[in-house]
């Protein structure tokens, strides 16, 4: 199976419709970076309604390595930032 790395979108909505199973199941591993989290418990904060993310035991956090890009994208938030810093170390190597 695939690794798809997550931003906070996919799982928001696929949980507030009560198909957050679809994912671990369509991809394999699921992996988020530490700005997904931030967000997800922001929202939590706010009387969103989403996981605790403490129950997702397919979900794997996985912290960004190198973030030296990251000040070069200005039109995107930190998720979606760090999705693809992810994406970029995560790519030919078997995650």
């Amino acid at each position: 199976m695939s690794v798809v790395i997550c931003n906070t979108s996919p799982i928001q909505y696929l949980y507030q419709t009560d198909m957050l199973e679809l994912l671990p199941a369509l991809a394999g591993q699921v992996y988020v970076p530490e700005a997904v989290v931030a967000e997800l418990e922001e929202g939590q904060r706010r009387n969103v309604l989403l996981p605790v993310l403490e129950d997702l035991s397919w979900l794997i956090v996985r912290p960004v390595r190198d973030r030296t890009l990251l000040p070069l994208v200005t039109h995107l938030g930190d998720g979606e930032k760090e999705v693809l810093a992810l994406g970029l170390e995560t790519q030919d190597k078997g995650a």
